[in-house]
């Protein structure tokens, strides 16, 4: 599993700088969730999207707020809510008496990075709004496609179906999430400093970017061309046949799903400073990429614990 001279576009040693530090600054706002912050920026570099799941007040919305600040791209908020209509996510044409025609108003999602706050608090006509923006970066008003600005980064959280007010959110809409994280409770020593240091909205506010818009380009195009050997295509293309025939699972993982894997786990090497991927970076990246996707029998238990039921299944050759 030896990188490709030819394909590799390598950091140079500031932007492998400003990684590092960008990676250490969220992680000073976000305390004691080194991995979950690792994942975050996996999905930023691997161009995808990402979404975060828990209950309220574990800091979902600080993390995403802290990554924001981070990058230094254009950002732009939307509250989830149940009233919340399509319009008010990608815009409405409105009609001009003047000019005699009707002239787009863009909606928040023409933006750098988007938080859609809550995400399962909107009906799923709302929440698939997003759709066509997460998978082709553009939307589309009235019969004309409007472009969306590179990069697109939307940072979605969600509470647990099972409390009120929340819609699940479909198939599809989750399918264009590339990773699902859950933060979890803080450890004992990280939430103590929380408890005894700053307020992280006062933090956040005196956040100042590590990384402008030139810089996330040129990462994801340096985590795209990492290696990733034959033998390592092999073991993700093992994964994805287990998923379809394993006990409980009723729907396994397609292609796309493979496609992200791969994405994710190149992005997670170069984090790592490697330019070439290993087993160990789809193992980490597993089920965070997969649970999400599989859909599981009446008694197949816990998508996350199928995600890792099959991953376990699968030997390394």
């Amino acid at each position: 599993m030896t990188p490709s001279p030819a394909r590799a576009v390598m950091l140079t040693e500031d932007l492998r700088s400003a990684l590092d530090r960008a990676v250490n600054q969220v992680n000073t706002l976000v305390l004691g969730k080194p991995r979950e912050v690792r994942l975050a920026f996996v999905a930023l570099l691997s161009d995808g999207h990402l979404l975060i799941e828990d209950l309220p007040g574990l800091g979902k919305t600080t993390l995403a707020h802290a990554l924001a600040a981070t990058l230094g791209l254009d950002f732009q908020r939307v509250q989830f809510t149940s009233d919340l209509l399509p319009a008010d996510v990608v815009g409405v044409s409105v009609f001009d008496p003047q000019a005699r025609n009707f002239e787009f108003h863009p909606g928040p999602v023409f933006t750098q990075v988007l938080l859609a706050d809550e995400i399962n608090r909107a009906p799923p006509r709302t929440q698939s709004a997003l759709l066509e923006a997460m998978a082709e970066h553009q939307v589309t008003v009235d019969g004309t496609t409007h472009r969306l600005p590179s990069p697109f980064f939307v940072i979605a959280t969600q509470n647990p179906v099972d409390l009120s007010g929340t819609y699940p959110l479909p198939d599809s809409q989750l399918d264009r999430f590339l990773l699902r994280l859950s933060l979890g409770y803080p450890g004992d020593v990280a939430e103590r400093d929380l408890l005894a240091g700053v307020d992280r909205r006062q933090l956040i506010a005196r956040t100042r970017a590590e990384l402008d818009q030139a810089q996330v380009l040129a990462l994801r195009e340096s985590a795209a061309s990492v290696h990733a050997s034959d033998t390592l295509i092999q073991y993700v293309q093992a994964l994805l046949a287990r998923s379809r025939k394993h006990p409980g699972v009723r729907v396994g993982l397609s292609p796309r799903a493979g496609l992200a894997l791969l994405r994710a786990a190149r992005a997670h090497a170069l984090l790592l400073g490697r330019q070439h991927v290993l087993p160990e970076d789809v193992q980490a990246l597993f089920a965070s990429v997969a649970a999400h996707r599989l859909v599981a029998d009446a008694d197949g238990g816990s998508d996350e614990a199928l995600a890792k039921s099959i991953l376990h299944a699968v030997p390394v050759d």
